[in-house]
């Protein structure tokens, strides 16, 4: 049918098609050709995209080699440090290699690739030093988490690599020095060489007497295998040199923030260490009703932060040295501590190219940013002898920072266990006056105190509740010390609009939980101010039942020195238990009788109940407080419970409780 159609087409109507067809095929062609030209056009362009984006996005320099390599170092100090003690260890040590013909840098762990370890071969008389502290329970500190992660993952082969680790640890705590025998077992394994043995540095011991102890024979060692000898060269070497601002924008001079210049006037979320959030105190009350320590609850706002917390979690603060203790040092040494320097790192390369935010004011320096409250290390006592002009106070400061045994002794009684601190030394050594700068250059920083959280977030989305006791105590000298962050606290009145009730803070994730499910019970230990978490645990227990879920059993054993005198959220606790949430409420008043009672007492008392919580109910067990003696004895009490209930032997009972900390069914929140 078609073809007859098309057949049946008079010429008119065929002219008429073929010229339209033609139009339509030359179209198309031109068209073809057009988009063909194009295409190709764009084809010739390609290559020139990469070096395009190399240009746009140029790779981070995070290789630590080149920079070694760049600088002429050949030993690296990496450290993993929490509160700046193993970044001040780690300082130290890279500074040491000067006298062995060596150079020396300290670097942190979080700011380059470790990967590059394996080819730190390439550098002759090469090594890597690690400084680590464990936090919490046997973690890695916040900026050695990507070293540890990648280490756990890692099968790099590093059997070029000569290392050595000296790990900072508590003793009190369950996993004593975990990351810094984690590290020194895992490079072992990837094939590096251990060039001295592992050094255990105990913080409720000497830290510092350990960390000598191991430096003094780490140096032979390296001495040793690299064929190197001391140059003799104990002269004291400045890290940072001085520069005074007479003529200086004051909108460019740092008045006590962490971070950004001026973040405290203009806050910008998201808040961290770095740049701490301004929180309002609404609320401070004092808890006890008497005895001589005050007990505190404050209230922070944290309304338009976008900061969130969950019931367990800590909050970090920020405090600031006494102004009596600041003007005193200003004093003895005759500065004006309004002066507005810059100490700058005179190594250029360094990452670090301040001490501290500068510029800045001697006064801001002493007061936001140095630690003047705790006794010196011994490089302080080093470093400062050389500007004793009494010779037998010069020889007695060296004597202190020395190695040998007489000199450790000393150290340990003048200014250990004397407490002692920089102002302290100032004024028993009246010959020892030493320019402020360098003395700047030497004291550590002042550290964030960490709480833990009074409240939950279901209840108190906008506020995060503290609860503190103020430290003071008199020192063998007959002094008064004072705990820095406790009294600055403690003076933080709530006022409206006022500037002095603001608290520097930010929130630090913990891993201290309440079950997933409501149903299951918890039983809770906090004597003293660790009821802290339990008040937050309780209240979001009664929000739970409140929305109608079925809330497990919920038992505390809470203890403190006298009913009528320190017993903490007294009324809180009441209400509680009569609403039935705290189905259990246990107190121990160690002093109310002759006998001292504590909480493991009543946990010994109730043994086959909490036994029946354990085993039948899948009870979540949570310790927070002191980690010396009652965390300790409070573990100790359930090997006793688990033996006698679960008929296991001690080492059985040690292993059960063990695997409930591995489940996450016994947390600790504790402190020394």
């Amino acid at each position: 049918l078609t073809a007859m159609g098309e057949s049946s087409m008079d010429p008119a109507q065929q002219d008429s098609l073929f010229s339209m067809m033609d139009v339509f095929l030359i179209s198309l062609i031109i068209g073809l050709f057009t988009y063909w030209f194009f295409f190709r056009k764009k084809k010739e362009e390609v290559p020139d995209l990469p070096k395009m984006q190399s240009v746009v996005a140029p790779v981070r320099d995070s290789s630590f080699i080149e920079k070694m390599k760049k600088t002429g170092r050949n030993i690296v100090v990496f450290y993993g440090s929490q509160t700046g003690t193993a970044e001040e260890f780690a300082n130290r040590l890279s500074k040491d290699a000067h006298r062995y013909g060596l150079r020396g840098m300290a670097a942190d762990p979080e700011e380059y690739d470790l990967s590059d370890l394996s080819r730190l071969s390439e550098i002759d008389k090469s090594l890597a030093v690690f400084c680590m502290a464990t936090y919490g329970e046997g973690d890695p500190t916040d900026n050695a988490q990507d070293f540890y992660d990648w280490l756990q993952e890692a099968d790099a082969d590093l059997s070029g690599l000569r290392f050595a680790v000296f790990g900072l640890g508590n003793k009190t705590y369950e996993h004593f020095n975990a990351m810094g025998k984690y590290v020194d077992k895992r490079l072992e394994e990837l094939g590096a060489q251990r060039i001295f043995e592992l050094g255990l540095g105990d913080d409720d011991g000497n830290l510092e007497e350990d960390f000598i102890t191991w430096r003094e024979q780490f140096w032979p060692a390296v001495c040793e295998h690299f064929g190197v000898e001391a140059t003799g060269e104990e002269s004291s070497i400045r890290q940072y040199e001085l520069v005074v601002h007479t003529d200086v924008n004051m909108n460019k001079v740092y008045t006590g923030e962490m971070g950004r210049l001026k973040s405290y006037e203009n806050q910008k979320p998201p808040f961290d260490a770095k740049n701490p959030f301004l929180a309002q105190v609404t609320e401070n009350r004092k808890l006890n009703e008497g005895g001589e320590r005050h007990m505190m609850h404050l209230e922070l706002d944290i309304s338009n932060s976008k900061i969130r917390y969950e019931s367990g979690d800590h909050v970090a603060v920020y405090p600031a040295n006494d102004s009596s203790l600041v003007n005193q040092i200003g004093e003895i040494l005759g500065t004006d501590l309004d002066t507005v320097m810059s100490l700058n790192n005179l190594d250029e390369e360094s990452n670090k190219k301040h001490p501290f935010p500068c510029p800045t004011s001697y006064r801001t320096a002493l007061t936001y940013y140095l630690d003047i409250t705790n006794p010196p290390r011994t490089n302080v006592l080093y470093e400062l002898a050389q500007y004793a002009t009494d010779a037998g106070e010069q020889e007695r400061l060296r004597k202190m920072a020395s190695s040998a045994a007489e000199g450790k002794a000393l150290y340990l009684s003048w200014v250990v266990e004397a407490r002692r601190n920089i102002l302290a030394i100032l004024q028993d050594m009246p010959s020892l006056r030493p320019p402020i700068d360098h003395l700047c250059e030497l004291l550590p920083r002042l550290q964030a105190r960490y709480y833990s959280i009074a409240s939950s977030s279901k209840v108190h989305p906008n506020s995060i509740h503290i609860c503190a006791v103020t430290v003071e105590y008199e020192t063998k000298t007959g002094r008064l010390n004072k705990g820095v962050a406790t009294n600055w606290l403690k003076n933080k009145v709530p006022e409206q609009n006022g500037s002095s009730s603001l608290v520097p803070m930010y929130v630090r994730k913990s891993q201290f939980r309440l079950p997933f499910k409501p149903s299951t019970p918890v039983i809770m230990i906090g004597p003293g101010t660790g009821i802290a978490p339990f008040i937050g645990f309780i209240q979001e227990r009664a929000w739970l039942k409140q929305q109608g879920k079925e809330v497990g059993e919920t038992v505390l054993y809470y203890g403190c020195r006298r009913e009528r005198e320190d017993y903490l959220y007294r009324e809180e606790l009441a209400r509680f238990q009569k609403e039935g949430v705290l189905t259990q409420l246990n107190v121990a008043f160690s002093r109310d009788q002759a006998e001292k009672v504590y909480v493991q007492h009543l946990l010994k008392k109730n043994k086959e109940n909490i036994w029946k919580l354990i085993d039948e109910g899948l009870a979540h067990i949570y310790v927070c407080g002191d980690a010396r003696n009652m965390a300790r004895d409070v573990q100790n009490t359930f090997y006793e419970i688990v033996s006698e209930f679960g008929s296991m032997s001690q080492p059985q009972a040690m292993d059960y409780v063990k695997k409930l900390m591995t489940k996450g069914r016994y947390s600790l929140d504790v402190w020394s």
